[in-house]
């Protein structure tokens, strides 16, 4: 069979992937603390029959996007937003996750917790205890919390290490194959009470890549089709018909 078909078969399957990847981040462009996800292809060479080689798509590798989003104000004592490249630490049901989505919520214990109930870690990984009578604590850059004049401790702020592959978990969090470690670099990175991080997804980028896939799509399919008729005229003039 010609190898232009499979040619074209690994590039819808991959167009199919990127076309997923699209569509699942339009889906979350208002998702606070959402960090978008991308794909990665590489060209791959097989020997053909002739004596050129034949180039195919590889099936692709997703990543997550790690640019910031927009920071936006809230006036909610218990919103922060991250400034730089840290991530907040939040203890899941499968363990250790790192996330963006600052928005913070007060059990009647006085654990901080995300939307979802997940507690937020201080900066030696233990769930973070306020006094559920005071008034608001205040947060400053360094993430270091006082609540009605003591000193409580600090929002866990965490550096994942470069080359790090993240992976999606509960909610808008991630995990790492490789540990974090404990962010000290404060003078770029930290955290901003009252403020919440929208999404990294930019709507208007997403939607034009989404119709330049269509296109693509359309194309390796008027491709197939061109392909097939013109192996079903051979066949007709190898029959004699």
């Amino acid at each position: 069979m010609q190898s232009n078909i499979y040619v074209a078969l690994s590039a819808q399957l991959s167009l199919q992937r990127r076309l997923d990847t699209l569509a699942n981040n339009v889906a979350n462009v208002n998702t606070v603390g959402y960090r978008g996800e991308e794909v990665s292809f590489e060209e791959l060479v097989s020997p053909s029959s002739g004596s050129k080689p034949v180039s195919f798509v590889s099936k692709g590798e997703n990543h997550i996007s790690t640019k910031g989003g927009e920071i936006t104000q809230t006036g909610n004592a218990l919103d922060v937003a991250v400034r730089g490249d840290a991530w907040l630490a939040i203890q899941t049901p499968n363990g250790v996750a790192y996330t963006r989505d600052g928005r913070m919520q007060m059990t009647s214990e006085g654990v901080l917790t995300t939307l979802e109930g997940y507690p937020f870690l201080d900066a030696g990984g233990v769930p973070i205890q306020l006094n559920p009578n005071d008034p608001p604590p205040t947060i400053n850059k360094a993430g270091t919390i006082e609540q009605a004049g003591n000193n409580l401790g600090a929002i866990g702020l965490y550096r994942m290490p470069q080359g790090a592959k993240l992976t999606r978990a509960e909610g808008v969090s991630v995990v790492s194959d490789v540990p974090a470690v404990a962010e000290l670099d404060f003078l770029h990175n930290g955290v901003v009470q009252g403020y919440v991080e929208k999404s990294n997804i930019n709507p208007i980028l997403e939607m034009t890549r989404l119709i330049t896939l269509q296109r693509n799509f359309q194309g390796v399919s008027t491709m197939l089709g061109d392909t097939e008729n013109s192996l079903t005229d051979a066949l007709k003039t190898l029959a004699g018909s």
